[in-house]
């Protein structure tokens, strides 16, 4: 099982490069099968390449930070 607050923690890491462009990350939920629901906020919420810094930016870093995350999805 994937711990919330462990999750939050990361998100944290990753909240001043993305504030740095005038975006933002919330957590919305964490599942037991290592799923993680973040909503992108701000410039990042419309932005054309707000999947890549899903998969490549958010995700990538969860993953190698807290054991038992499978994937990010936007909420």
């Amino acid at each position: 099982m994937v711990n919330k607050e462990d999750v939050a923690a990361v998100l944290e890491l990753v909240r001043p490069s993305l504030q740095a462009d005038g975006g933002d990350v919330r957590l919305v939920d964490v599942m037991e099968d290592g799923t993680v629901t973040v909503e992108l906020q701000g410039a990042c919420q419309g932005c054309p390449m707000s999947q890549m810094t899903l998969a490549h930016g958010i995700e990538r870093i969860l993953k190698d930070r807290v054991p038992g995350v499978q994937q990010v999805v936007p909420a």
